[in-house]
């Protein structure tokens, strides 16, 4: 039978002619053989099989195979042994290599036909070891494909126990091995479908025997993490992805992350390598590894080998935008990368050219997917641009490309940002040791304490929460001219205040800058002192500029470009300040103001008239603060008052631009006894408290000027008794007011603190009077500093003062207008003195449009504030920032009697429903409705200094995982801010400025 099928096969007959004796050849085999002929057939068709001519053969061999051991198993039994395939698997076929797939899928056949014979077990044995040995020589895919086949079918041949585990590590390094050097579409998908096979008997071994999957993967990680320049492992790893259970993923980074014996840049290699999985088409899951391993080694602070891996995949992870089939996960990779780099523009501004065609390709390939991928990715780019403005050039042609799409909305962009920072990423994987302070949930910066600072602290802050004043300062165009000035520093600790990743930033540099001289460094002081010295330099500066570079009319500062003044005088940009436009009607070319007169400037005017004769004499001064002394409270509300009254006030001082300190004159009619506490109450009291608008009114009250404080009236010609009252003719943007809380005594030379609670209401009305008309009994003075005001009148009486008659204003004709304001920050004082306790601030946390202002309706209806939710308000006390409600800030004194409120910030208010109350407060040409972008300058210097503290938290978490790994530790709590005071906060969370970061166990008193 063997020579008529070995003649019929190589014959010319035709292929029907040869498939129908094949036929009966088949038919024969349910006959009667001897054994002889049995064997005869096996060894031929075996023969046909490997070394068939073509196909026909091949399939011939197969039949016929099949069909005589089927029916003839005894016989088969003897022929395909354990040697026979111990020969097969070492030797080959004849000139067949032992590598080829056919020894592979002839083995694999004839197991089918042997399954339930009692030999086939020792076969199996033989399998199980040869098996190992092939997948160690590296087999190329298609042939471990063909393996991986078999073994699914025939589990038994798969190795057990701990071969099991070497096995599978073998398999593992044999796919990283694996490379396809085709470019056809059909090639391609035969090489995936390869990789697909052997990763799914890795899947089943690891269900079958879990202990093989945690070794299995130390090996993916030990290939992925080799840098071996001489050998890159296939993206076919990432096969093994989806059958990784995605319950290991915290275990499995965790173990990555926290191993000391992991080098850098074994991890820098295994991220890079992940990231390439990307491209893998059928791999599920990746980018979920991908991303948990980023937040992993984000959350232990290796924050250099996100930089380096960031900078050098970003492009790669854009570029798989384009394939449909990876897009999706691609995105999510992107996302992440770009949202916690907030260090630096360099990763965005990588991908920033590529974006625009990307956009343009998405609208235009008609995928139903593609829409929606669409406005994700529009999304992204939102809020990169908002996190990375002031890169028109780069940004103008996406917007074009972007604007018919819409987009979110600021304060979800905050959102996303703030959380996806890396500092801000959930240690998890770390130790009580390893963990760092981060940001707090505010996303707002604190201020680390420098050693009794808490009064620059709050003040900063204050001013920080002034919105309008913030965007100007920020956008102000500062050349190198004035690099060394106070404005300078202040733009720059604003700058970091916006954008550092620091939980809190050392002011060391500004501090040095703006500490008044006759202030002790390491000492308490008055906060409002600081305010009024801080403001005054500002200003002092700014108008020197001013005078120097008119001086100079065809200066040009550098970097500003020729000024286009034809008139011949020098424009505020190259005095180095860049112009910002006026308030209140004047013209831009016609206000020489300053910034802080502008933000924070208003005018006050003086009238005496002489009660004999009814000459009046009129004053103006401008000022920036007003000092809100305590009237008694046996006087009835001033504003009920409807002629002069004929007695003096009690001897209370109210002050413009004055000290915070009332001396007090003679017996106070509201006596103050110290409890066992220490505290000051009232004894008895059972009067409502004062509130701010009541100080206010008390401030603008008419006072008599009679005896010892009477008036010479130079029409009369002799001291006469007089009425002096004072109206606030120009109102500012930003009112600031200081409590007058401590007061001297004389007798035992000692400052008291007034500890009287002062309701504080969200919104306000301030009277503004007209301008009065020049009188030619009149005198004026001429115009003073705006931050010295040290007339006589602004001394002891200037708070004693009455309303001013009905018949004075009907003769004037001057009228008020109640101007509203609202709150925007309060600083309190905790402590029974100005030379102790401690300062912290309330600030309102301003979302959206972040500084529009609420547009009044009904100015004269002020109840009920907009921001009453929890969260409208935030907490700043030195280095930590919290959430807070307009209740906590209104109700602190009640809960802790020595926290009182000290100065208060409103900001006026826009009646008209239109335009900005400041008159379109614009910097450079740009209405400030956001925060403006930061200049290249100040962009370089946010960026060196947060690749400065990343690295600092690297270190840092590096040095504490040695100290945790060789001993433990026992850390003292950092020491008390400010003489211990209630609810402050130790010198910790970053440097910045030269700040420095180890600031363990550093005692500040």
């Amino acid at each position: 039978m063997d020579k008529i099928l070995e003649a019929l096969v190589s014959s010319s007959h035709s292929v029907p002619v040869k498939k129908a004796i094949v036929k009966k050849v088949v038919e024969a085999a349910e006959k009667e053989v001897t054994a002889e002929q049995c064997q005869a057939l096996y060894t031929l068709t075996t023969r046909l099989i490997f070394l068939g001519e073509d196909a026909f053969q091949k399939q011939v061999g197969f039949q016929v195979l099949e069909a005589y051991a089927r029916y003839h198993r005894a016989d088969f039994e003897l022929f395909f042994s354990k040697d026979f395939v111990l020969g097969l698997l070492q030797q080959g076929y004849g000139p067949l290599d032992r590598k080829d797939p056919a020894v592979v899928d002839y083995i694999h056949g004839c197991l089918r036909l042997l399954i339930s014979c009692p030999s086939v077990l020792d076969i199996f044995s033989i399998i199980q070891t040869e098996i190992l040995r092939m997948v160690c020589e590296r087999p190329e895919p298609a042939l471990c494909a063909r393996l991986a086949t078999m073994l699914s079918d025939f589990i038994q041949c798969i190795p057990r126990e701990k071969t099991a585990i070497l096995f599978c590590q073998q398999l593992v390094r044999t796919i990283g091995y694996f490379h396809c050097p085709a470019s056809q579409e059909r090639e391609l998908r035969e090489y995936v479908d390869q990789v697909t096979k052997v990763s799914t008997l890795l899947q089943n071994i690891w269900k079958a025997e879990p202990v093989t999957l945690l070794p299995s993967l130390q090996e993916v990680f030990a290939i992925i993490s080799s840098t071996d320049p001489s050998f890159e492992p296939s993206i076919a790893l990432a096969s093994l992805v989806q059958h990784i259970p995605l319950q290991m993923i915290t275990v499995l980074i965790k173990s990555l992350t926290t191993d000391q014996n992991v080098k850098d840049t074994s991890m820098t290699q295994a991220l890079c390598r992940m990231i390439d999985w990307l491209s893998w088409p059928l791999a599920h899951h990746v980018e979920m590894w991908v991303i948990a391993l980023l937040k992993g080694l984000a959350a232990v602070q290796k924050f250099t080998i996100l930089i380096d891996v960031t900078l050098l995949k970003i492009e790669l992870v854009f570029n798989r935008l384009w394939y449909p089939i990876v897009r999706q996960g691609a995105l999510v990779v992107l996302s992440h990368m770009l949202l916690s780099f907030q260090h630096s523009p360099e990763a965005f501004h990588l991908v920033v050219p590529h974006i625009v065609d990307l956009v343009q390709s998405l609208k235009h390939d008609g995928l139903p997917t593609s829409k929606a991928f669409l406005l994700h990715f529009t999304e992204l780019v939102h809020c990169m641009m908002y996190q990375y403005s002031g890169f028109p050039d780069l940004y103008d042609d996406i917007l074009e490309a972007i604007k018919e799409l819409p987009g979110p909305g600021e304060e979800k962009i905050k959102l996303v940002l703030n959380q996806s920072a890396w500092t801000s990423q959930s240690n998890s994987f770390a130790s009580g040791l390893l963990r760092l302070p981060g940001k707090s949930e505010t996303g707002k910066t604190g201020l680390i304490n420098l050693g009794n600072t808490c009064y620059m602290n709050s003040i900063i802050q204050t001013l920080f929460s002034a919105t309008d004043f913030r965007r100007l300062v920020l956008s102000l165009r500062l050349n190198d001219a004035t690099a060394n000035t106070l404005m300078k520093k202040l733009q720059l600790l604003f700058t970091f205040l916006s954008h550092t990743q620091r939980a809190a930033y050392a002011p060391r540099v500004f501090f040095e800058a703006s500490r008044p001289p006759w202030f002790n460094a390491g000492s308490q002081q008055d906060c409002s002192e600081y305010l009024r010295f801080l403001l005054d330099r500002l200003h002092e500066e700014e108008k020197t500029i001013q005078v120097l570079m008119s001086a100079k009319p065809n200066v040009v500062s550098p970097g500003n470009g020729p000024s286009n003044d034809t008139g011949g005088e020098t424009s505020a940009e190259d005095a180095g300040v860049s112009p910002v436009a006026p308030v209140e009607g004047k013209s831009e070319g016609n206000d020489e103001r300053t910034l802080i007169e502008r933000m924070f400037g208003g005018r006050l005017s003086t009238g005496i008239r002489c009660m004999t004769c009814n000459s009046v004499s009129e004053k103006e001064e401008p000022f920036t603060d007003l000092s809100l002394a305590f009237c008694p409270s046996s006087t009835s509300s001033p504003l009920q008052t409807e002629g002069p009254s004929e007695e003096p006030r009690g001897p209370c001082q109210g002050a413009v631009n004055g000290g915070s300190e009332a001396p007090e004159i003679g017996p106070s009619p509201k006596p103050v006894t110290a409890s066992t506490t220490g505290v000051h109450f009232v004894p008895g009291s059972s009067e409502p408290p004062l509130s701010v608008p009541d100080l206010v009114d008390y401030f603008l009250a008419p006072e008599i000027l009679d005896k010892e404080n009477a008036y010479f009236c130079q029409k009369c010609g002799s001291l006469q008794r007089a009425e002096r009252g004072m109206r606030v003719v120009v109102a500012p943007e930003y009112l600031i007011l200081t409590l007058l809380r401590f007061s001297y005594d004389a007798k035992c030379h000692v400052r008291r603190k007034i500890l009287d609670n002062v309701t504080i209401p969200p919104l306000m009305r301030l009277p503004v009077h007209a301008p009065p008309p020049k009188h030619s009994s009149s005198s004026s003075s001429p115009p003073s500093s705006p931050l010295q005001v040290d007339s006589p009148e602004s001394s002891e009486n200037l708070a004693k003062k009455l309303k001013p008659s009905q018949r004075e204003e009907e003769e004037t004709g001057l009228e008020a207008r109640f101007l509203p304001y609202v709150l925007s920050s309060v600083v309190m004082h905790s402590g029974m003195s100005s030379e102790s306790g401690h300062y912290y601030s309330y600030g309102r946390n301003l979302n959206g449009a972040d500084g529009a202002q609420h547009h009044l309706a009904n100015p004269l209806a002020l109840g009920e504030d907009p921001g009453q939710a929890a969260g409208d308000w935030l907490l700043f006390n030195d280095s930590r920032v919290t959430f807070t409600s307009l209740g906590s800030v209104q109700n602190v004194t009640n809960r802790f009697p020595k926290d009182t409120a000290y100065v208060l910030i409103y900001r006026k208010q826009d009646v008209t429903g239109g335009q900005n109350s400041t008159g379109g407060v614009t910097a450079n040409g740009m209405r400030l409705g956001s925060e403006p972008p930061l200049q290249k300058e100040l962009m370089d210097a946010v960026t060196k200094d947060n690749k400065l503290f990343l690295q600092e938290q690297e270190l840092n978490a590096r040095t504490r995982a040695l100290q945790a790994a060789s001993a433990s530790c026992s850390f003292r709590p950092n020491g008390p801010d400010d003489n211990e005071p209630p609810g402050s906060c130790g010198p910790s969370g970053g440097g910045g400025g030269g700040g420095g970061f180890n600031t363990v166990n550093r005692l500040v008193f």
